[in-house]
């Protein structure tokens, strides 16, 4: 029973990972911009918020480098493919591809540094009730902030004038700005705010959820993001069940090793990919499904007076 405990805790710490990542590209996603950059802008974070916490030793600020890291990222995304219309599938890959040796780069000198000792969470009381305790009560803020951030995301798109806004220029940016919206700068906030949340996602895995560098640790949880969304048809809730659905995956593959299954190291850790395919096979099989729930506008550029 412990170590099912212990599974349920390792998969919502997991999941978290990809849920911020996920509900960023969706922010993105709903305002009509499609961000192939995810995987680099997290790699990016992830060395910024790590080299963050060694040189000033608070986990905190590791968490705000990587999102300042992520957001800057995506500004240049946005600058390029809002205001100077390049082809965002193009454009996201080559930052990609840019994040991806950039941070290699960049945390040469970081391989072998060692963060100071985490604080260790636990919610009064509940931490302490036997196996549910560890498994739901001790951990980190930020996998209760990510439920709480889907929740908020939720009222904010379906409940408020800004989601709705937000909402329209991703469906229809012509009609948008024909009632007055800037369509460009919404576009470019909404890049921003999900390239932070990416970078979050970064700093995440290098401070809190493995907390060391090493080159290429982020390994495909971008990628693993980008499909998450179109996984869970564009919703936020979904996107925090589909997270927690990936990240059971990938720690299955630990529990599995610890339980003395004969299977190949390789074999195991290759199953969340193989259940990313898989996902992306099945929904594929339905696509005016996918059209009924995609923004209208996704991937499509936008120019005024066009």
């Amino acid at each position: 029973m412990e170590s099912y405990a212990l599974l349920l805790g390792a998969t919502l710490s997991a999941g978290t990972v990809l849920a911020l990542a996920a509900l960023g590209l969706l922010i993105n996603e709903k305002a009509g911009i499609v961000n192939l950059g995810a995987e680099g802008m997290m790699l990016c974070a992830a060395v910024a918020g790590f080299a963050t916490v060694v040189h000033t030793g608070s986990f905190a600020l590791g968490l705000l480098a990587g999102m300042a890291a992520g957001a800057l990222l995506a500004a240049l995304l946005g600058l390029l493919v809002i205001w100077l219309g390049t082809n965002q599938y193009a454009t996201g890959l080559a930052l990609s591809l840019f994040g991806v040796g950039f941070s290699a780069f960049a945390g040469l000198g970081y391989v072998q540094a060692k963060l100071p000792t985490s604080p260790s969470f636990a919610l009064p009381l509940l931490g302490d009730i036997p196996v549910l305790g560890p498994a739901l009560f001790r951990l980190h803020p930020l996998v209760y902030g990510t439920v709480l951030l889907a929740a908020l995301l939720v009222g904010f798109l379906y409940h408020t004038r800004a989601g709705l806004v937000l909402r329209s220029v991703g469906e229809s940016p012509q009609a948008a700005h024909a009632l007055g919206y800037p369509v460009r700068r919404i576009r470019l906030l909404a890049v921003v705010a999900g390239g932070a949340l990416c970078g979050l996602a970064g700093a995440y895995v290098s401070t809190v959820y493995t907390p060391l560098w090493v080159e290429g640790m982020v390994a495909g949880r971008g990628w693993i993001a980008l499909a998450l969304t179109t996984f869970a048809t564009w919703r936020p809730a979904r996107v925090l069940l589909g997270a927690y659905l990936f990240g059971g995956v990938t720690m299955l593959q630990f529990h599995l090793q610890a339980t003395g299954v004969e299977l190949a190291s390789q074999l195991l850790s290759m199953l969340p990919y193989l259940a990313t395919i898989l996902v992306l096979v099945l929904i594929s099989r339905n696509p005016a499904w996918i059209r009924a729930n995609m923004p209208a506008s996704l991937g499509q550029p936008f120019h005024p007076g066009h």
